[in-house]
């Protein structure tokens, strides 16, 4: 297996879970932010499908493949306003595997045959597509990680 297609496979088993949080976790755990934190697991759920499509289809001159007002709302620098409509989360429980399925298919269509040099906020500088997929797998898990640490926090709340 190569390189990106480990990228691929590693960024559809990050997605898989993430659906499975998103359609298994009540919706008022979703939706809160614990004192200490700027965010909520829904928003970082949305938010990771929304880089994706910006770091991999925007910086290569493609249009993206999800509704506008979903970037708006989760792009970086974007803070949750604590709401989260059923059409949304099942807007982006769709797109959860949908878009890495897109990108891979995409890829392999050659689609991507320029990339706009974007540095990130991680000080990371991404010249290719390649660049973009491998780095977006680096950014999801750390997303997954404050998602985790969201969850335990807001589990604890929950049973005080």
């Amino acid at each position: 297996m190569s390189t990106l297609e480990n990228a691929f496979d590693v960024t559809l088993q990050n997605r898989k879970k993430l659906y499975k949080l998103l359609k298994e976790t009540p919706k008022e755990v979703l939706l809160q932010i614990p004192q200490g934190f700027r965010n909520n697991i829904w928003w970082n759920i949305a938010h990771v499908v929304v880089t994706q499509q910006l770091l991999v289809y925007k910086f290569s001159g493609q249009p993206i493949r999800i509704n506008e007002v979903l970037v708006e709302k989760f792009k970086k620098g974007t803070i949750p306003d604590g709401t989260g409509t059923e059409e949304e989360i099942s807007q982006v429980a769709d797109l959860l595997l949908s878009t890495v399925q897109w990108m891979q298919e995409d890829y392999g269509n050659g689609l991507f045959d320029s990339y706009t040099e974007y540095t990130t906020s991680a000080n990371v500088t991404l010249s290719s597509v390649e660049d973009a997929i491998i780095f977006n797998v680096y950014h999801e898990g750390l997303h997954l990680g404050a998602i985790l640490s969201l969850l335990k926090v807001v589990s604890q709340v929950r049973q005080l």
